[in-house]
């Protein structure tokens, strides 16, 4: 699933291609990726409208629009989003597809684009709704923690978060009720950074173990969105022109089970599957 980094780029190409243009329509293929309100709601709510601004919060993209209703895409396991002119080819399971007017005051924009939503497993989702409806509408969004590229984060939050609680330190940074926006990838990268092994109760950390954990919070999410975000071998992601990441290059502990660790170089990186889900970790490197 794109996780924070992946989701900011795919943000920022919005904001770059798709901010201030109007959309002349919409079409609605597959009725399961607009479920949650349906395919005349979003057709009706987004055409002829503007995007104003787009933001994230967590792995939601929030996309506010000029009639005063917001736009929720959440890409989950293999949704895209993708900004390409109507003569490339659309690729199978697009399932939702706003087109774009052209802008005549920046080159990029001057030609008529698609805002292709594509999901092969339709796990992802549309959603047009009115602020005023939000808690109805998304529950969950008024339920998600700090973000940590996004909110005030620094030492003292990130202590008050984590210290009374006696739960794994991955654990909880993989609670979206507490940080925002870390999955499976970026927990391994940022403990391994931060030297802390993944089953240390986060109650046990010291000031200083938490102080290295915000910092790594910091700088691996920074660095991944600088890198344009992570695309694996079993994944989807690709940023709204079809690029992919690069982050996957500077991995030191996601996905590297029996491989050297690339930090100390004394031992391989260590596998373990909790709860289904796989953990990388260096057992010299965190503690």
């Amino acid at each position: 699933m794109p996780e924070l980094p992946e989701v900011e780029t795919v943000r920022r190409g919005i904001e770059s291609l798709v901010v201030g243009r109007r959309i002349s329509s919409v079409t609605v293929g597959r009725e399961r990726s607009v479920r949650r309100v349906g395919r005349e709601a979003v057709i009706h709510g987004l055409t002829g409208t503007t995007v104003t601004t787009a933001g994230r919060r967590g792995k939601y993209l929030i996309c506010y629009l000029e009639s005063g209703d917001r736009m929720m895409i959440h890409l989950r396991m293999s949704g895209r989003v993708l900004i390409h002119p109507p003569d490339h080819p659309r690729p199978p399971h697009t399932h939702v597809v706003l087109t774009l007017e052209p802008d005549s005051r920046e080159a990029r924009r001057s030609v008529t684009h698609e805002f292709r939503f594509v999901d092969p497993r339709t796990f992802g989702e549309v959603v047009v709704y009115d602020p005023i409806d939000e808690r109805d509408v998304l529950p969950e969004l008024g339920r998600l923690g700090v973000d940590p590229l996004v909110d005030h984060f620094d030492d003292d939050v990130v202590w008050r978060l984590l210290h009374p609680r006696r739960r794994a330190i991955k654990a909880l940074l993989l609670d979206q009720h507490v940080i925002a926006g870390i999955g499976n990838i970026y927990a391994d990268e940022i403990l391994h950074r931060a030297g802390i092994k993944w089953d240390r109760l986060a109650s046990s950390l010291s000031r200083e173990r938490v102080s290295r954990l915000r910092q790594s919070v910091t700088s691996v999410l920074n660095e991944a969105v600088a890198a344009g975000g992570s695309t694996l071998q079993d994944t989807q992601y690709v940023d709204v022109e079809g690029e992919t990441g690069w982050f996957q290059l500077d991995h030191r502990a996601y996905g590297r089970g029996g491989l050297p660790c690339l930090t100390c170089g004394k031992t391989t990186i260590t596998r373990v599957v909790t709860n289904g889900r796989s953990t990388c970790f260096c057992r010299i490197c965190q503690r």
